[in-house]
């Protein structure tokens, strides 16, 4: 079993796919519209929230497995899922190859520094450790956006923060199981 900060990184990776797969599965229950419909946040609507974190973590988990093309894709056309049935497959691949990349790690391995391609720029190298922080504060982020907009649709926004804490296993144990998680 992982321990320190492999361990906590783990736990973050397994903490977003369980979020994202509350999230999106509530998401289901409204229509192709209410999805795409105007709210308040950064991006206009769930649709296109969803979708960008989708494109940020594709971007960014691809950096972290060193794929050669990530910058050859870095100015495609985001991902537009227009409902958030289709979303939710690619999402849930997606926050798998995150919890894999997540359990083969070591101290050393998050020590390493890596650079995040950019058309227009070559940045310095952060450590992974750095840009797994940065990549779980970003799903927070617009997941916590994404959260309030739902809760003004019909659809009531499912609890995102019963994932870490010892006597609140029942409530998760069902989805970590579905999603493959390790029970905590």
């Amino acid at each position: 079993m992982a321990t320190g900060l492999v361990s906590h990184f783990v736990a973050m990776a397994g903490n977003n796919a369980w979020s994202n797969h509350r999230l999106l599965t509530a998401c289901k229950a409204l229509t192709p519209a209410e999805f795409a419909e105007r709210r308040t946040g950064f991006f206009p609507s769930l649709r296109a929230t969803l979708n960008h974190i989708l494109w940020v973590d594709i971007y960014y988990i691809d950096a972290l497995y060193r794929d050669p093309t990530v910058l050859q894709r870095y100015n495609d056309p985001p991902p537009d899922f227009p409902d958030a049935r289709q979303l939710y497959n690619v999402q849930r691949q997606s926050d798998r190859r995150l919890v894999d990349f997540c359990e083969r790690q070591t101290d050393a391995s998050l020590a390493e520094g890596l650079s995040l391609p950019r058309p227009n720029r070559t940045p310095p190298p952060s450590s992974v450790a750095s840009i797994l922080e940065h990549l779980f504060q970003h799903q927070i982020h617009h997941r916590g956006q994404a959260h309030a907009m739902l809760s003004s649709t019909s659809v009531k926004p499912p609890q995102l923060d019963e994932f870490f804490l010892a006597g609140e296993e029942h409530l998760r144990s069902d989805e970590q199981r579905l999603l493959g998680l390790p029970q905590r």
